[in-house]
């Protein structure tokens, strides 16, 4: 990655950021640049007119369909009076525009209430009864109308007859009941309000302008003014499509223009200018520098200067790292993505974890049938699953693979002879192979972490960081004592002094960089070593979980066979069946969530940071040629 300066004579800007998003390989660099005199800011009036202009089009888009990536036939410079004249003309179009988005709010606001209005009189619709005379009491009849628990309605009903009140009910929906209550005004009103609270009545309010019709009638009157809402929806809708039609072409080409400005405003943050001198900054790969040289010669009419210089040390983290374009590995980026994004001259991981991940997702979860399930399913939903279904694909396929070495094929290990073995018969051999696995994957995490802090220059950290060479040597040489433990009962002499150096050299660089009480510095580096020691093994065992999955695997598998032959012919089908969807969805979300953990946990947290940003080139948005 380069750091490009572009100096171009201020008339010139709108050229030179056509060709910039045209080649899409300059980033923008959005510092302002270190010369006081190029405090200038040009370009003013064309980014305020832009602006106004596609706020104006986006309004009308609301209204009418205006495609967003029309095909650009001719990529050309849109000169400020050209702008200027546009933003004209959509301000005339959106006010004949807003007339119909004010159309359809008002219908929208009326039918909203008509259809208010019919949710509430579906609680009256069996009530037959001129809802106006519910409104208000009179002054010897007292009523209420509302909803009751079913199973309190009869208990209810003794309680109002005591208080000289009839209840009658007139509709049952779900686990109330609609009730009314009716009964003379006086004294047992205070009586009454405490049985209906005691009873969980809720009260139904009789909605406004309904008084002076029954249910029935005033339902009619609703749908029939829905209808007329419809009929002005419709009418108004056929008036929007012929206004469309007229000015399709006059939108179609304000989206073109304006997507032909864009890249001139986008580059604002960047340029700065004084007089007639102007510079852009960015970010540009090595590789396309030369091209970009070779466009804005083609292109600019006036002199300009391209410079190019790598980046300071001070600037790695604001480098931004170019993304891996192989679209096997697209998949794999993207899990890497919710990670972070790897800085600049730090190792991208997606190789490693594309790897990693199929061998031991294929490995805990190996079988035939079951892997090609995945990769069928993976193939048939691509359209919904985009990218990712190649995900889904390569994920079946390793664990096909390693069905073939372990002989399992929906679970059966008798049909086809295991290339290599089953786990279930060598649990201890499948241990072991974890182990080393993880004892590999945890090196080659710390080789990389080292890498890393050596390309940007951190030698320190190398040395004595986290995962640093220190601790590489420390691991290494205990995991060679721990095999001589295991085969000749000794941890042996050269293992224990690399591992006491490490320590010790790691506990010094930790007291060297402690600023706090001798007492505290102490329990600080004794707790930090003993960390380091513990925090390796555990991480090691975390691996074992790759062999238990596998053994798990296998012994679902011949748990479903086993209960699938204690059932008949068609029985023994239907669970063989489902007991494989069920390890499918079970066993291998579980596997996927494991594997994902150890890469995260046991991998990325040693020796990526994730904190660098992705190269976001300018860009000329266009459709389909």
């Amino acid at each position: 990655m380069k750091h490009a300066r572009l100096l171009v004579i201020t008339d010139d800007l709108p050229q030179a950021s056509l060709t910039l998003a045209e080649t899409e390989s300059f980033h923008p660099d959005t510092r302002p640049p270190q010369e006081q005199m190029l405090s200038g800011v040009p370009g003013h009036n064309y980014r305020e007119v832009y602006q106004q202009a596609l706020a104006r089009l986006e309004k009308i888009a609301k209204v009418v369909p205006v495609e967003e990536t029309p095909n650009l036939d001719e990529v050309r410079v849109i000169e400020l009076d050209e702008l200027q004249a546009i933003n004209a003309k959509l301000n005339d179009r959106w006010a004949e525009a807003s007339r119909f988005e004010e159309g359809f709010r008002r219908i929208d606001e009326q039918d909203r209430f008509v259809r208010e209005q019919q949710a509430s009189l579906e609680n009256f619709s069996n009530l037959k009864i001129d809802l106006g005379a519910l409104r208000t009491k009179t002054r010897f009849l007292d009523f209420y109308v509302g909803v009751v628990p079913r199973e309190n309605v009869s208990r209810l009903q003794g309680a109002v007859t005591l208080a000289d009140h009839l209840l009658f009910t007139f509709l049952e929906r779900d686990q109330s009941t609609h009730v009314v209550i009716v009964g003379p005004r006086g004294e047992q009103e205070s009586q009454l309000a405490s049985l209906l609270s005691s009873a969980s009545f809720q009260p139904l309010p009789i909605p406004a302008g309904l008084e002076d019709a029954s249910p029935e009638r005033k339902s009619d009157e609703l749908a029939a003014e829905r209808d007329r809402l419809q009929a002005q929806r419709d009418a108004l809708s056929a008036e929007v499509e012929a206004w469309s039609q007229k000015h399709r072409e006059l939108l179609l080409s304000a989206r073109r223009s304006l997507l032909m400005a864009a890249p001139f405003v986008t580059l604002d943050p960047s340029i700065r200018s004084a007089g007639h001198l102007a510079v852009v900054s960015g970010w540009v790969p090595a590789r396309a520098l030369e091209d970009l040289g070779a466009r804005l010669r083609a292109s600019l009419t006036m002199p300009f200067e391209l410079e190019s210089r790598d980046p300071k040390p001070a600037e790695r983290p604001l480098v931004p790292t170019v993304p891996s374009n192989n679209r096997l590995l697209a998949p794999f980026a993207m899990l890497v993505k919710q990670y972070g994004i790897p800085q600049y001259g730090e190792i991208d991981p997606t190789p490693l974890f594309a790897l990693t991940f199929l061998l031991m997702f294929g490995s805990m979860f190996g079988d035939i049938g079951q892997g090609a399930a995945i990769a069928g399913l993976a193939w048939a939903f691509r359209e919904k699953l985009g990218r990712f279904y190649r995900f889904g694909v390569m994920a079946g396929i390793s664990s096909m693979f390693f069905g073939v070495l372990y002989g399992s094929i929906f679970g059966y290990e008798e049909i086809l002879p295991a290339l290599w073995l089953s786990p279930i018969h060598h649990p201890i051999l499948m241990l072991k192979i974890a182990l080393g696995y993880g004892v590999l994957f945890i090196a080659i995490a710390c080789g990389l972490a080292i890498y890393n802090r050596i390309a940007v220059k951190d030698l320190t950290a190398a040395v004595f960081g986290h995962h640093g060479l220190v601790n590489l040597v420390f691991y290494l040489a205990l995991i060679w004592g721990a095999v001589g433990i295991a085969t000749r009962s000794s941890f042996g002499t050269v293992p224990l002094v690399l591992v006491v150096g490490a320590l010790m050299a790691l506990a010094g660089y930790a007291w060297s960089h402690l600023k706090a009480p001798i007492g505290e510095k102490v329990l600080v580096v004794f707790i930090e070593t003993l960390e380091t020691v513990i925090g390796y093994i555990s991480n090691t065992l975390s691996f074992l979980r790759v062999a238990a999955f596998s053994l798990n695997h296998a012994a679902l598998s011949l748990a479903v066979l086993t209960l699938a032959g204690m059932m008949g012919p068609a029985g023994h089908i239907v669970t063989v069946i489902l007991g494989n969807v069920f390890v499918l969805v079970l066993e291998g979300g579980i596997v996927m969530i494991q594997v994902m953990r150890l890469q995260y946990y046991e991998g990325f947290s040693r020796y990526f940071s994730g904190d660098g940003h992705e190269f976001s080139p300018l860009k000329l948005r266009r459709g389909p040629a």
